[in-house]
């Protein structure tokens, strides 16, 4: 049987790419009201006094980082953190946001491959076989295509894969740092980095003169305390558990429940052939929990 911390680790990963599906429809509504940046300096000012009052409650510690570290986290922070905000919200003023979802279905592909060039880990032939399947689902959502009036721009979906490259870079950098930092303490770190410089990017936007849509502010608030505090304390927790590869495999469920919320939440259409198509990726979720069971005797 797996054991109980792998599934812990499965459960955390799972919840934490289901919420980071969401992203898609709440950047999709910020976009519509307020410029990147602006919103992603609003995220992390919601977000870290919920994590320093967590920290406070439960008597964490932020660590005591090497320089190699600290430019580690610096670097995620602003590459994942800031980048894949950003680079999502002004994809989708662009694009679909069920383009957005199949787009996000290229996660766990990136991840692998990060996981590989960057940590060294050389992936089983069944997590390389259940990416495989993922990869099928992706491009059945592609080949379905989508709503037949959402706007499809190439700049829309270059932006939100290089969102892509970004989320990858955030999720498997951890492994690199040579002290292990815990899930609280990591994402504290994580989001007043972020919000350093997404303030200092936002006054390019001179959010001053504006004015943002209700709208686009309650997705801006659901987007800090979810998918930015769960989130990330959910994903630091499930990563610990198991391998980057293995992990990155999870990553298959963002754009299931991207597409799904597109559908629900913003009234965009799905086909039989995205539906086939997720129903792929949430088979290569399975395929890889099975193949972890150890072989009996």
């Amino acid at each position: 049987m797996v054991s109980n911390g792998k599934v812990r680790g499965y459960a955390c990963l799972s919840a934490a790419m289901v919420l980071v599906g969401s992203t898609v429809v709440a950047s999709k509504i910020i976009g519509a009201g307020m410029p990147p940046f602006t919103a992603t300096a609003l995220r992390f000012a919601m977000a870290l006094p919920c994590f320093a009052l967590l920290m406070a409650v439960t008597g964490a510690r932020l660590p005591r980082l090497c320089l190699r570290d600290g430019l580690l986290l610096v670097a995620q922070a602003i590459a994942g953190s800031v980048g894949y905000t950003t680079l999502l919200i002004a994809g989708l003023q662009r694009a679909s946001a069920v383009d957005g979802g199949i787009i996000l279905g290229t996660l766990p592909l990136v991840s692998a491959a990060i996981a590989m060039l960057l940590l060294r880990e050389r992936p089983g032939r069944a997590t390389l076989a259940a990416i495989a399947l993922a990869a099928i689902g992706v491009w059945l959502m592609a080949r379905g295509g989508g709503d037949a009036d959402a706007p499809q721009s190439w700049l829309g979906n270059a932006l939100i894969l290089g969102a892509v490259i970004c989320e990858g870079l955030f999720i498997l950098l951890n492994k690199r740092l040579r002290v292990p930092v815990p899930p609280l303490a990591l994402s504290t770190l994580m989001t007043g980095f972020g919000l350093a410089f997404s303030v200092l990017a936002s006054m390019s936007e001179a959010p001053w003169s504006l004015s943002f849509s209700s709208d686009a502010m309650l997705a801006v608030g659901y987007y800090a305390l979810v998918p930015t505090v769960g989130g990330f304390l959910l994903w630091y927790a499930g990563s610990a558990r198991v391998a980057g590869a293995e992990a990155a495999l999870f990553t298959a469920l963002a754009p299931a429940s991207a597409v799904l919320l597109a559908a629900t939440v913003l009234g965009e259409t799905v086909t039989p052939a995205q539906a086939a198509g997720m129903a792929c990726v949430l088979a290569g979720v399975l395929a890889q929990a099975i193949s972890a069971r150890p072989n009996p005797g």
